[in-house]
């Protein structure tokens, strides 16, 4: 049974580590949903956050495949994390403001930017509530879209 699961992985922060990373999934064929890589602060390592699916065997061989990299310190694979996603979206100005502001609200958001030709809002929230903003959003006639890939945290 096809499962979404949510990978994360520290690693020495050097050059190629991502590169790796991205081989050992396409070469055996494994899709990645989302791919988000950050500096840990105050360190030399990198996070390395992956939403992926697959049955368990296929899971079972990602996490055996990445344990195996040299720059992999540490992986993470549990279905307890806090998991969040952030979407910009660029609406022209003409629409109504106030109903976008109450539907960003909802959703951790609020408009961060107006000029005279448009508003980008941004919000932050699970990433199955982000998927049901951007549809929401549409009403509104959105100019652009882009949402961040999942960035997750063990909970204990």
């Amino acid at each position: 049974m096809e499962k979404k699961r949510t990978i994360s992985v520290s690693v020495v922060n050097e050059h190629g580590v991502l590169s790796r990373i991205s081989g050992l999934f396409a070469g055996r064929g494994y899709n990645i949903e989302s791919l988000t890589v950050a500096p840990i602060p105050e360190s030399d390592l990198s996070r390395v956050t992956i939403v992926t699916d697959g049955d368990a065997k296929v899971f079972e061989q990602i996490i055996k495949q990445l344990h195996k990299l040299i720059p992999v310190l540490n992986v993470v694979e549990n279905d307890d994390f806090l998991e969040k996603e952030m979407a910009l979206v660029k609406i022209p100005i003409e629409e109504d403001i106030a109903s976008i502001e109450v539907l960003c609200r909802a959703y951790n958001g609020n408009v961060a930017n107006a000029n005279e030709k448009y508003i980008i809002v941004t919000v932050t929230d699970k990433p199955y509530r982000i998927s049901s903003f951007l549809k929401a959003i549409k009403k509104f006639n959105p100019k652009e879209m882009i949402r961040s890939g999942t960035v997750a945290l063990e909970r204990y």
